[in-house]
């Protein structure tokens, strides 16, 4: 089976990268010359564990190319995937299509033979309904189907919610188009992952709805941790209480300071004014979106009183910007609001991430960066963890107090556990816990 892949970014290169482990033959297509000259090298443009050894592989196989052309990629295919960011408009909060359409554009010129176009971006309802009628006003002539197959990867787990998913959407009203992503995803349904046919708009609404409930879980657990400490409660063991609940399950139960990422922010934002358009406001989502956000402001306030009520003319050390562990991701990462913050009122920031600092440079300017937790501590007045990267479960606490100026830790992740911390001489700051 020969497949095209238009969009070598995140969704598009794993994409790609899996099927081609299928023994499919796979064309990425991208317009980034730099990323393409990357990846034609072997390497890969974005941090996602395990994916650089699949595209080595399969490059070797000759199973997953990369190119700036088009056409033959689109003429020699079954299947033509969307994969081109949907990134949040200026100004209304839409999600941006231009680049789905210009997409679009771009592969009409091309179609021979029965083509089935799928859409793996993110869309808003109705999209490739849209795509198919802007696709015959182009080519009248065509024949070809228009499916949705929206994505369900956690950055840093990609690899392993493709090729284990918990199930498959196909969006599809054409009894051909069908048939062909039966096949392309019976590897898949030979595992027994559960392959599901809806109508399009239902395909296009489940993956908005399902990560604005996932983002309603979080923005929930941080509220209920602002209460356990009014009252005594301990965050973690109510989750876990909860969590055993097989109707609430314990994913996306742990407290932090606010989702980020390339997804749940611009999609509950989408998926909001989507509600809107349609006269049927989501005001829960709505809620959702402002607790989030209020979030991120109120955890340099954690900062300042655990420094006594100012940051200004102290060092802080923050441990992780990325917007969660295993990605070089900084899209909305709360550090994003939450360092120059620390920076307009007076502090100096150091910082050391294992993956973010090429992203983050540009992005959090005036910061220092550190080789190491060690490093970043050096001389610090307080230690914040903002990602809860593995390695800063397992922190030589001793050594870092020795190097630090002051003693206090603000653990915005719960990755620590208190008592060693405490036994180790610092003042441990948690979230909704003691």
């Amino acid at each position: 089976m020969k497949i095209c892949m238009i969009g070598a970014g995140y969704v598009g290169l794993v994409s790609a990268a899996c099927f081609s482990e299928f023994g499919w033959t796979v064309t990425c297509v991208d317009n980034d010359p730099s990323r393409l000259d990357d990846l034609a090298a072997g390497k890969s443009p974005i941090y996602e564990p395990g994916l650089d050894d699949l595209l080595e592989r399969n490059i070797k196989a000759k199973r997953i190319s990369f190119t700036g052309d088009i056409g033959p990629a689109v003429r020699d295919a079954e299947v033509v995937f969307l994969a081109v960011g949907t990134p949040m408009r200026r100004g209304d909060g839409h999600a941006d299509l231009s680049y789905v359409y210009a997409a679009t554009e771009d592969l009409a010129p091309h179609l021979n033979g029965f083509k089935v176009i799928t859409t793996k971006s993110t869309v808003p309802v109705g999209t490739s309904r849209e795509i198919e009628r802007r696709l015959r006003a182009l080519r009248p002539d065509a024949d070809f189907a228009v499916c949705s197959n929206p994505e369900f990867l956690r950055e840093g787990s990609a690899i392993a919610d493709f090729t284990h998913p918990d199930r498959i959407l196909v969006g599809c009203d054409d009894p051909r188009a069908r048939a062909v992503m039966e096949r392309l995803y019976k590897p898949l349904a030979l595992r027994q992952a559960p392959l599901l046919f809806v109508d399009r708009e239902s395909a296009e609404l489940a993956k908005y709805a399902a990560n604005a409930f996932l983002a309603m879980k979080i923005s929930f657990i941080n509220e209920i941790a602002d209460l356990c400490e009014i009252v005594g409660a301990d965050v973690q063991e109510v989750a876990t209480a909860i969590g055993k609940d097989r109707r609430i399950g314990d994913k996306f139960l742990h407290p932090g300071p606010g989702y980020g990422g390339s997804c749940f922010p611009k999609d509950v934002s989408a998926l909001i004014r989507t509600g809107r358009d349609n006269k049927a406001p989501l005001s829960l989502i709505e809620q959702v979106e402002r607790v989030n956000s209020e979030r991120k402001l109120a955890m340099t306030g954690r900062i300042e009183r655990a420094l006594g009520g100012s940051v200004r003319g102290k060092t802080v050390a923050i441990l992780g910007v990325t917007f969660k562990p295993n990605t070089d991701d900084m899209r909305d990462a709360p550090s994003l609001v939450i360092v120059p913050m620390l920076q307009e009122k007076g502090a100096t920031v150091r910082a050391y991430d294992p993956q973010g600092e090429k992203h983050g440079k540009p992005m959090l300017p005036g910061i220092v960066w550190c080789q190491d937790a060690a490093d970043a501590a050096a001389g610090a007045d307080v230690l914040v963890i903002l990602t809860e990267w593995n390695e800063f479960r397992a922190l030589d606490l001793a050594r870092m107090k020795a190097t630090m100026r002051g003693a206090v830790i603000v653990d915005l992740r719960n990755a620590l556990d208190p008592a060693p911390a405490r036994a180790s001489g610092f003042t441990y700051h948690g979230i909704g816990r003691d």
